[in-house]
């Protein structure tokens, strides 16, 4: 009998260690990947992980420039990326599917000119040294604000630069101003390199700066997803948005610049996501000048490029 107690026991040990070898682990999270620029007003990403619902886990992935976050759009290397409105109607007017779902920042662009020359107006800095990143929202911004004042681009001396690199450059004297993003003019501010000659607002594009993509796959396939994505973009930039502290502490721990920096950039600075009819009017007209500058061949066709649905979906909810 001992013997046969000890058999059973072991038959016994041995389906349960089976039964426990076959259960299914865990499901993982989904993983949701974003791009976003490196600059202070693409911050908004680093404050997903506080507002993700369980079963979701946040990856984001960052970029030098726009044209670097539409790619990774429409190749699906990331699920979300924001960029600048241009690089996005670059696309869109290629055919390319990326498509605007929602809105990540107004305002964040600056024309900053030396602080020891006499530049202190657009008109002043005919014949000067601009550093201007081809294919930006500030790119057109400009080209529209010399057409206000009567000049084209060949009134000055365009120099291709990369956000990043146009403080360095100002400071090297290798360029007069630049049309540039934050952090970078309050970085040149800062130095004492730097003034700001205008904050380029007051054409009909407005501040509208960045935007929120997706792939056009995503926006039929997986609709849930982009709707729960869009609540965690808007609590996010919710969030940053009154919680200057917070975003000044992001922004230096994910950027590597001084806090002072971003004290002095933040009031430059409007996190948002919502797409409004006026906003989409500004986009629009934004679109046209692309179109009049031959930068793009035809207009994106808005009806689908820009798709206000989801982020109307997660405004209803507040």
């Amino acid at each position: 009998m001992p013997h046969r107690r000890t058999f059973i026991a072991a038959l016994i040990a041995t389906a349960c260690a089976s039964v426990a070898w076959a259960a299914p682990a865990a499901a993982a999270d989904q993983v949701i990947r974003v791009g976003t620029l490196k600059l202070i007003h693409a911050i908004t990403p680093y404050f997903y992980e506080k507002f993700t619902p369980a079963g979701y886990k946040i990856e984001v992935v960052p970029f030098e420039t726009p044209t670097d976050g539409k790619n990774a759009v429409v190749t699906k290397s990331v699920d979300f990326g924001a960029f600048g409105l241009a690089a996005a109607t670059l696309g869109g007017a290629a055919g390319e599917p990326v498509v605007i779902i929602g809105a990540q920042c107004n305002r964040g662009m600056a024309i900053v000119g030396r602080a020891d020359a006499p530049a202190n107006s657009v008109k002043t800095l005919k014949g000067k040294k601009i550093g201007i990143l081809p294919g930006s929202t500030q790119e057109v911004v400009f080209l529209d604000r010399l057409k206000q004042e009567g000049m084209t681009i060949k009134d000055v001396q365009s120099v291709r630069l990369s956000f990043s690199e146009m403080p360095t450059a100002m400071e090297r004297g290798d360029i007069d101003a630049y049309v540039g993003a934050e952090p970078g003019p309050s970085i040149s501010v800062g130095r004492g390199v730097g003034k700001v000659i205008e904050f380029p607002y007051n054409t009909p594009t407005g501040s509208v700066n960045m935007v929120m993509t997706t792939h056009a796959d995503t926006v039929k396939a997986k609709p849930e997803l982009i709707k729960v994505f869009l609540d965690i973009h808007r609590k996010a930039t919710e969030y940053a948005m009154s919680n200057r502290s917070a975003f000044i502490e992001m922004s230096s721990a994910k950027l590597g610049i001084p806090a002072k920096v971003v004290e002095v950039a933040a009031p430059n600075v409007e996190l948002t996501w919502k797409i409004d009819d006026d906003w989409t009017t500004r986009a629009k007209y934004y679109g046209a000048q692309m179109l009049d500058k031959k930068q793009i061949r035809q207009l994106p066709n808005y009806a689908t490029f820009i798709d206000t649905t989801f982020i109307q979906q997660v405004a209803a909810t507040k």
